[in-house]
């Protein structure tokens, strides 16, 4: 494998950031097959690639980074919700970590600072990205390399800019490389930076190939734009614009709910027609970590032995359990159980569970084939993508979207594509999970709200959701979650750390 290296000077907020591309070569953007290589032959651009891919591959390769899809984004969307428990010991990750469970999460916290520092330097990139693209005047490129390649750049910038917004509320809008003396950048609120995310991802929806050749899956498409532009515009309660999103995507032939659902979380279920945006990663048995993902050695069975997984973190809970209706199969695929003295369970590849399995139920959704972990001689599960948006989610955003818009035409639609999804997790048992028939724009409202919880339980959705909702501080007190405080742990703490180095720029959140 040719090892790639560049070394772009960027200046970020109160840092200034050395960013080195890290070798790309096993990433199945590049290359679908999990040991495969980028060649001499297929560097940099000569199989249909383009110029700035060795920018392009330094913020694709951030997707993967710790600070931006590990501890602390699963912690901050799964854990803080009344689906999830930290789980592990209580001991393990200390205050830091047991905060996102009891509330409140510290301006001191350190997955909280990691986390903005991690969006910051991936944001970094992609502006990286697009000045090479305007004043890089050595690298030849047509009109529509670069314009892709930006699109590129700004379709990640947008979907980082979204989660920061989501998490932090105000943040510093930096739309180009700064110079050393310029990266003191004040916060701008919410409705800005929702107006910059919606540019971007627009742009990247305009420009982007509606699919790659399969050597290149993972890299960003019109879908994956649109898609997140939709949620973008569902979190802003942009009705007509949320719908007419959703459904470029739903009519674009790219995607359908074929996939069953026990096979969307595995290996073989990766890259389908379920996907619509997933964070690539890959592994070997020479590379066993350096091309992959963390965040399901986190999620991994907690125990000793064959059974040592990973760290136990983001268990679903009985709140989550008791909210499945009678019979859904996809629980099964949520909920890994821990078997006992008088019942035992199996993994979704039928293993028989263990009795000494440190927590009762571990997060099923990440769990690895024990066929993969032999051949990689690897038990954590770095290999594993990250599904960020499923075509269901997409399909429940346009119910959803239409059930607001109303009318009778929009309220038949949003019954269509909800029971479509519906229909789906059925697997063809007309006696469980049927058809939702309500045309009150109200009671369709909760029945999509919890067709939502259900189907993508564990995805990293449910905490954003409730907050969009407007009912986090309902559902989060009736579940226990008594330190929670809406106008405070609505979102995360300005961290410390950067507000000092701002010497008072950066002001605190509400309520911190």
């Amino acid at each position: 494998m040719k090892n790639i290296k560049i070394q772009v000077k960027i200046a970020m907020v109160f840092v200034s950031i050395s960013i080195i591309s890290a070798t790309t070569g096993c990433r199945k953007f590049l290359d679908t097959e999990k040991q495969g290589q980028y060649t001499t032959e297929t560097y940099p651009y000569s199989q249909g690639s383009g110029p700035f891919d060795t920018f392009l591959f330094g913020a694709y390769n951030d997707l993967r980074n710790y600070d931006v899809h590990c501890t602390g984004f699963f912690l901050a969307t799964n854990v803080r919700s009344e689906d999830a428990d930290k789980g592990s010991t209580p001991g393990d990750g200390g205050a830091d970590a047991n905060s996102f469970d009891t509330f409140p999460v510290l301006p001191s916290n350190g997955l909280v600072n990691g986390m903005w520092v991690g969006y910051l330097s991936l944001i970094a990139k992609c502006n990286a990205v697009i000045d090479q693209v305007d004043n890089n005047t050595s690298v030849v490129a047509t009109d529509q390399a670069k314009i892709q390649a930006k699109a590129e750049a700004r379709f990640i910038r947008g979907y980082a800019y979204f989660n920061m917004v989501r998490l932090f509320g105000r943040v510093p809008l930096l739309d180009k490389v700064l110079t050393v003396a310029a990266i003191n950048v004040p916060q701008s609120e919410p409705a800005q930076l929702y107006a910059f995310i919606e540019s971007d991802l627009q742009f990247a929806a305009a420009n982007l190939p509606i699919s790659w050749d399969k050597k290149f899956v993972g890299r960003a498409t019109s879908g994956m734009a649109n898609g997140i532009l939709a949620k973008a515009y569902l979190t802003q309660k942009k009705w007509s614009s949320a719908m007419a999103a959703a459904n470029i995507v739903m009519t674009s032939g790219q995607y359908d709910l074929s996939t069953p659902y026990d096979k969307i979380f595995g290996e073989s279920g990766e890259n389908s027609k379920e996907s619509v945006f997933e964070v690539q990663a890959t592994a070997s048995a020479a590379i066993p970590e350096a091309n992959g993902v963390q965040i399901n050695q986190f999620q991994g069975v907690r125990d000793g032995g064959v059974w040592n997984l990973g760290f136990g973190w983001n268990v679903p809970t009985s709140n989550l359990e008791a909210a499945y209706e009678p019979g859904d199969p996809r629980k099964a695929r949520t909920f890994l159980y821990r078997s006992t003295a008088t019942t035992t369970y199996q993994t979704v590849y039928g293993e028989n569970t263990a009795t000494t399995w440190a927590n009762p139920i571990y997060n099923h959704k990440v769990y690895t084939n024990p066929a993969m972990r032999a051949a990689y001689n690897n038990r954590s599960g770095y290999w594993m993508n990250i599904r960020i948006l499923r075509y269901a989610d997409v399909v429940l955003m346009y119910a959803e979207a239409a059930n607001e818009v109303g009318g009778v035409a929009n309220t038949t639609a949003a019954l269509a594509a909800l029971n479509s999804v519906r229909a789906r997790a059925r697997n063809g048992n007309a006696a469980i999970l049927p058809n939702i028939v309500t045309t009150d724009q109200g009671v369709l409202r909760t029945a999509i709200q919890q067709e939502r919880r259900i189907e993508l339980a564990m995805e990293y959705d449910r905490f954003f959701d409730l907050v969009r909702w407007g009912i986090s501080q309902n559902v989060l007190t009736a579940a226990g979650r008594t330190g929670f405080v809406a106008t405070r742990d609505n979102l995360l703490p300005i961290p410390q750390t950067q507000i000092d180095l701002s010497k008072g720029v950066l002001t605190k959140n509400t309520g911190y």
